[in-house]
Protein backbone atom coordinates (compact mmCIF):
# COMPACT_ATOMS: atom_id res chain seq x y z
CA UNK A 1 0.00 0.00 0.00
CA UNK A 2 1.28 3.39 -0.80
CA UNK A 3 2.66 5.64 2.07
CA UNK A 4 -0.36 8.04 2.95
CA UNK A 5 0.15 12.12 2.08
CA UNK A 6 2.53 13.57 4.55
CA UNK A 7 4.29 10.19 5.46
CA UNK A 8 8.06 9.45 5.02
CA UNK A 9 8.37 6.46 2.91
CA UNK A 10 9.34 3.70 4.91
CA UNK A 11 8.38 4.85 8.12
CA UNK A 12 8.54 2.72 11.17
CA UNK A 13 5.03 1.95 12.86
CA UNK A 14 4.35 1.98 16.08
CA UNK A 15 3.47 -1.20 18.57
CA UNK A 16 -0.24 -1.43 17.92
CA UNK A 17 -2.31 0.58 20.66
CA UNK A 18 0.01 3.42 21.00
CA UNK A 19 0.39 6.78 18.76
CA UNK A 20 3.97 6.98 17.01
CA UNK A 21 6.91 9.18 18.56
CA UNK A 22 7.61 10.77 15.56
CA UNK A 23 5.46 13.15 13.62
CA UNK A 24 5.70 13.73 10.00
CA UNK A 25 4.58 16.56 8.50
CA UNK A 26 5.76 16.81 4.75
CA UNK A 27 5.65 19.27 3.46
CA UNK A 28 6.71 21.21 6.61
CA UNK A 29 3.73 24.09 7.37
CA UNK A 30 4.95 27.30 7.71
CA UNK A 31 3.44 28.10 11.36
CA UNK A 32 3.12 32.16 10.64
CA UNK A 33 1.29 31.82 7.06
CA UNK A 34 0.23 28.58 7.15
CA UNK A 35 1.85 27.57 3.73
CA UNK A 36 3.25 24.44 2.81
CA UNK A 37 6.85 24.51 2.37
CA UNK A 38 8.53 23.38 -0.94
CA UNK A 39 11.28 20.98 -0.02
CA UNK A 40 11.23 20.77 3.88
CA UNK A 41 10.05 18.16 5.95
CA UNK A 42 9.65 18.48 9.66
CA UNK A 43 9.94 15.76 12.16
CA UNK A 44 8.19 16.06 15.96
CA UNK A 45 9.43 14.13 18.51
CA UNK A 46 6.14 13.35 20.15
CA UNK A 47 6.22 12.13 23.64
CA UNK A 48 5.41 15.42 25.63
CA UNK A 49 4.77 13.53 28.66
CA UNK A 50 7.83 12.30 28.80
CA UNK A 51 10.22 15.39 27.89
CA UNK A 52 10.61 13.47 24.39
CA UNK A 53 12.73 10.89 26.03
CA UNK A 54 14.52 8.94 23.14
CA UNK A 55 13.57 5.15 23.38
CA UNK A 56 14.12 2.49 21.91
CA UNK A 57 11.06 3.03 19.58
CA UNK A 58 11.30 6.38 19.43
CA UNK A 59 14.59 6.26 17.75
CA UNK A 60 13.47 3.56 15.40
CA UNK A 61 10.74 5.43 13.90
CA UNK A 62 12.94 8.58 13.66
CA UNK A 63 15.71 7.01 11.62
CA UNK A 64 13.77 5.47 9.55
CA UNK A 65 11.45 8.41 8.94
CA UNK A 66 15.44 10.03 8.26
CA UNK A 67 16.26 7.14 6.02
CA UNK A 68 12.72 7.39 4.09
CA UNK A 69 12.91 11.03 3.61
CA UNK A 70 16.67 10.81 2.35
CA UNK A 71 15.26 8.94 -0.71
CA UNK A 72 12.80 11.21 -1.44
CA UNK A 73 13.66 13.60 -4.06
CA UNK A 74 10.75 15.91 -3.41
CA UNK A 75 12.31 16.58 0.67
CA UNK A 76 15.67 18.64 0.25
CA UNK A 77 16.08 19.54 3.91
CA UNK A 78 14.71 18.01 7.02
CA UNK A 79 13.65 20.10 10.49
CA UNK A 80 13.65 18.26 13.83
CA UNK A 81 11.99 19.16 17.31
CA UNK A 82 10.61 18.44 20.11
CA UNK A 83 6.55 18.66 20.94
CA UNK A 84 5.30 20.75 24.01
CA UNK A 85 7.13 23.62 25.65
CA UNK A 86 9.94 21.75 27.93
CA UNK A 87 12.37 19.89 26.12
CA UNK A 88 13.73 18.78 22.55
CA UNK A 89 14.46 15.52 24.29
CA UNK A 90 15.48 15.30 27.56
CA UNK A 91 18.08 12.32 27.20
CA UNK A 92 17.35 8.55 27.06
CA UNK A 93 14.40 6.99 28.66
CA UNK A 94 15.44 6.41 32.28
CA UNK A 95 12.81 3.33 32.91
CA UNK A 96 14.01 1.72 29.72
CA UNK A 97 18.12 2.58 31.07
CA UNK A 98 17.39 0.93 34.83
CA UNK A 99 16.01 -2.42 33.01
CA UNK A 100 18.76 -2.44 30.12
CA UNK A 101 21.68 -4.95 30.77
CA UNK A 102 24.94 -4.74 28.69
CA UNK A 103 23.31 -8.17 26.60
CA UNK A 104 20.49 -6.67 25.93
CA UNK A 105 21.90 -3.07 24.46
CA UNK A 106 24.44 -5.43 22.78
CA UNK A 107 21.98 -7.25 21.48
CA UNK A 108 19.52 -4.22 20.35
CA UNK A 109 22.60 -2.24 18.40
CA UNK A 110 20.98 0.61 19.93
CA UNK A 111 23.93 2.66 19.08
CA UNK A 112 23.96 1.52 15.29
CA UNK A 113 20.92 3.92 15.06
CA UNK A 114 23.26 6.96 15.62
CA UNK A 115 25.62 6.03 12.70
CA UNK A 116 22.73 5.55 10.25
CA UNK A 117 21.51 9.64 11.63
CA UNK A 118 25.24 10.32 10.71
CA UNK A 119 24.92 8.71 7.01
CA UNK A 120 21.83 10.47 5.89
CA UNK A 121 22.97 13.01 2.83
CA UNK A 122 19.94 15.56 3.34
CA UNK A 123 20.54 18.41 5.38
CA UNK A 124 19.11 18.13 9.23
CA UNK A 125 18.53 21.38 11.06
CA UNK A 126 17.88 20.95 14.99
CA UNK A 127 14.95 23.25 16.34
CA UNK A 128 15.77 23.35 20.12
CA UNK A 129 13.58 24.76 22.67
CA UNK A 130 13.92 24.05 26.80
CA UNK A 131 16.05 21.07 27.51
CA UNK A 132 18.49 19.01 25.43
CA UNK A 133 20.33 16.74 27.66
CA UNK A 134 21.98 13.93 27.21
CA UNK A 135 21.41 12.07 24.32
CA UNK A 136 18.62 14.93 23.49
CA UNK A 137 22.47 17.08 23.27
CA UNK A 138 23.59 14.17 21.15
CA UNK A 139 20.64 14.04 18.72
CA UNK A 140 20.92 17.82 18.53
CA UNK A 141 25.01 18.31 17.39
CA UNK A 142 24.38 14.93 14.78
CA UNK A 143 22.12 17.57 12.84
CA UNK A 144 24.06 19.49 10.67
CA UNK A 145 22.70 23.37 12.23
CA UNK A 146 20.60 23.78 15.40
CA UNK A 147 18.41 26.46 15.63
CA UNK A 148 18.17 27.10 19.37
CA UNK A 149 15.82 29.39 21.73
CA UNK A 150 17.42 31.57 24.01
CA UNK A 151 15.70 29.58 27.14
CA UNK A 152 17.52 26.26 25.48
CA UNK A 153 19.34 24.18 27.98
CA UNK A 154 21.97 21.93 26.75
CA UNK A 155 24.22 19.50 28.42
CA UNK A 156 25.64 15.83 29.41
CA UNK A 157 25.06 14.73 32.31
CA UNK A 158 25.86 10.83 32.08
CA UNK A 159 28.38 11.56 34.31
CA UNK A 160 26.23 12.20 37.23
CA UNK A 161 24.89 8.76 37.25
CA UNK A 162 28.40 6.78 36.46
CA UNK A 163 28.24 6.22 32.80
CA UNK A 164 29.52 8.54 30.05
CA UNK A 165 27.64 10.19 27.07
CA UNK A 166 27.46 6.97 24.46
CA UNK A 167 26.36 8.38 20.94
CA UNK A 168 28.74 10.97 20.08
CA UNK A 169 28.58 13.15 22.82
CA UNK A 170 32.50 12.91 24.50
CA UNK A 171 33.42 13.94 20.35
CA UNK A 172 30.85 16.19 18.74
CA UNK A 173 30.80 18.09 21.90
CA UNK A 174 34.76 18.40 22.23
CA UNK A 175 34.66 19.37 18.08
CA UNK A 176 32.27 21.85 18.99
CA UNK A 177 33.56 23.95 22.04
CA UNK A 178 37.34 22.88 21.96
CA UNK A 179 38.79 20.37 24.69
CA UNK A 180 39.12 22.63 27.71
CA UNK A 181 35.06 23.57 28.23
CA UNK A 182 33.77 20.05 26.38
CA UNK A 183 36.21 18.31 29.64
CA UNK A 184 34.32 20.33 31.55
CA UNK A 185 30.92 20.24 30.77
CA UNK A 186 31.06 16.41 30.31
CA UNK A 187 33.37 15.94 33.48
CA UNK A 188 31.01 18.03 35.96
CA UNK A 189 27.64 16.98 33.92
CA UNK A 190 26.83 20.74 34.61
CA UNK A 191 24.23 21.92 32.10
CA UNK A 192 25.32 24.92 29.51
CA UNK A 193 22.75 27.77 28.62
CA UNK A 194 22.18 28.69 25.11
CA UNK A 195 23.96 32.09 25.21
CA UNK A 196 27.02 30.25 26.39
CA UNK A 197 26.80 27.85 23.71
CA UNK A 198 25.95 30.07 21.05
CA UNK A 199 29.26 32.14 22.16
CA UNK A 200 31.63 28.28 21.68
CA UNK A 201 29.78 27.80 18.51
CA UNK A 202 27.41 24.83 19.61
CA UNK A 203 24.67 26.77 17.89
CA UNK A 204 23.96 28.06 14.14
CA UNK A 205 21.51 30.99 15.32
CA UNK A 206 19.77 32.05 18.72
CA UNK A 207 16.83 33.34 18.58
CA UNK A 208 13.23 34.07 21.31
CA UNK A 209 11.45 30.83 21.60
CA UNK A 210 8.09 31.93 19.23
CA UNK A 211 10.97 31.94 16.92
CA UNK A 212 12.39 29.11 17.18
CA UNK A 213 10.53 26.84 14.82
CA UNK A 214 9.67 29.69 12.41
CA UNK A 215 13.56 30.34 12.24
CA UNK A 216 14.76 27.10 11.63
CA UNK A 217 11.83 26.31 8.72
CA UNK A 218 13.02 29.39 6.67
CA UNK A 219 16.81 28.23 7.48
CA UNK A 220 15.52 25.30 5.65
CA UNK A 221 13.44 26.89 2.68
CA UNK A 222 16.59 28.44 1.46
CA UNK A 223 18.56 25.65 1.64
CA UNK A 224 16.08 23.59 -0.02
CA UNK A 225 15.59 26.06 -2.85
CA UNK A 226 19.49 25.31 -3.39
CA UNK A 227 20.96 22.95 -6.36
CA UNK A 228 19.94 19.67 -4.13
CA UNK A 229 23.08 17.54 -5.43
CA UNK A 230 25.40 20.09 -4.55
CA UNK A 231 23.95 20.87 -1.30
CA UNK A 232 24.67 17.51 -0.31
CA UNK A 233 28.44 17.67 -1.87
CA UNK A 234 28.74 20.60 0.25
CA UNK A 235 27.20 19.12 3.50
CA UNK A 236 30.09 15.96 2.99
CA UNK A 237 32.67 17.88 2.56
CA UNK A 238 32.23 19.97 5.28
CA UNK A 239 31.72 16.83 7.71
CA UNK A 240 34.55 15.81 6.21
CA UNK A 241 37.07 18.25 7.37
CA UNK A 242 36.09 16.87 11.28
CA UNK A 243 37.30 13.27 10.24
CA UNK A 244 40.02 13.55 7.97
CA UNK A 245 43.81 15.37 7.91
CA UNK A 246 43.64 18.90 6.02
CA UNK A 247 45.46 17.16 3.27
CA UNK A 248 43.38 14.28 2.79
CA UNK A 249 40.34 16.92 3.27
CA UNK A 250 41.74 19.38 0.33
CA UNK A 251 42.16 15.76 -1.70
CA UNK A 252 38.51 14.98 -1.36
CA UNK A 253 36.93 18.48 -1.99
CA UNK A 254 38.29 18.74 -5.59
CA UNK A 255 36.68 15.50 -6.68
CA UNK A 256 33.73 16.06 -5.18
CA UNK A 257 33.11 19.60 -6.70
CA UNK A 258 33.98 17.93 -10.11
CA UNK A 259 31.17 15.25 -9.82
CA UNK A 260 28.37 17.36 -8.29
CA UNK A 261 29.21 20.09 -11.41
CA UNK A 262 29.51 17.53 -14.15
CA UNK A 263 26.22 16.52 -12.88
CA UNK A 264 24.89 19.65 -13.28
CA UNK A 265 26.58 20.32 -16.56
CA UNK A 266 24.43 16.99 -17.36
CA UNK A 267 20.83 17.97 -16.47
CA UNK A 268 21.25 21.87 -17.76
CA UNK A 269 21.66 19.55 -20.90
CA UNK A 270 19.18 16.93 -20.81
CA UNK A 271 16.23 19.14 -19.80
CA UNK A 272 15.71 21.26 -22.96
CA UNK A 273 15.82 17.85 -24.84
CA UNK A 274 12.96 16.26 -22.69
CA UNK A 275 11.11 19.78 -23.20
CA UNK A 276 11.15 19.68 -27.23
CA UNK A 277 11.06 16.01 -27.67
CA UNK A 278 7.86 15.22 -30.43
CA UNK A 279 7.06 12.31 -31.98
CA UNK A 280 6.64 11.53 -35.37
CA UNK A 281 5.98 8.68 -38.12
CA UNK A 282 9.84 7.40 -37.17
CA UNK A 283 10.12 7.63 -33.69
CA UNK A 284 10.60 10.38 -31.43
CA UNK A 285 12.73 14.14 -32.48
CA UNK A 286 14.52 16.56 -30.21
CA UNK A 287 14.65 19.68 -31.88
CA UNK A 288 14.79 18.58 -35.26
CA UNK A 289 17.30 15.68 -34.65
CA UNK A 290 17.08 12.08 -33.09
CA UNK A 291 17.67 11.10 -29.80
CA UNK A 292 21.06 9.82 -30.40
CA UNK A 293 22.09 13.03 -31.77
CA UNK A 294 21.76 12.15 -35.58
CA UNK A 295 20.27 15.13 -37.73
CA UNK A 296 16.55 14.66 -38.67
CA UNK A 297 16.39 13.43 -42.21
CA UNK A 298 15.76 15.47 -44.90
CA UNK A 299 13.86 14.76 -48.65
CA UNK A 300 16.86 16.48 -49.80
CA UNK A 301 18.82 13.49 -50.91
CA UNK A 302 21.93 15.41 -52.15
CA UNK A 303 22.05 17.00 -48.94
CA UNK A 304 24.55 14.95 -47.16
CA UNK A 305 26.59 14.25 -50.39
CA UNK A 306 27.23 18.12 -50.20
CA UNK A 307 28.17 18.13 -46.73
CA UNK A 308 30.49 15.14 -46.97
CA UNK A 309 32.04 16.98 -50.11
CA UNK A 310 32.47 19.58 -48.20
CA UNK A 311 34.02 17.90 -45.50
CA UNK A 312 36.48 16.69 -47.92
CA UNK A 313 38.14 19.68 -49.46
CA UNK A 314 41.34 20.86 -48.66
CA UNK A 315 41.42 23.72 -46.11
CA UNK A 316 42.98 25.63 -49.37
CA UNK A 317 43.52 25.65 -52.59
CA UNK A 318 46.70 24.91 -54.89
Amino acid sequence: MPDEPGEAPGAAEAPPGERPRIRVDHPAVDPTSGDAIDGVALLTLDRPEALNALDTQTMLELVEALEGLDTDETCRCVVITGAGERAFAAGADIKEMAEATPVSLTVANSFARWERIRRVRVPIIAAVRGFALGGGCELAMACDMIVAADDAVFGQPEIRIGVIPGAGGTQRLTRALGKAKAMEVILTGRNLPALEAAEHGLITRLVTREQTLPEALRLAAEIAALPPLAVRAAKESVNRAFELSLEAGLEFEPATSSFSSAARTRRRACAPSWRSVRPTGRGAEVDGRHPHGNERRRPDHHARPARRAQRLRPSHEG
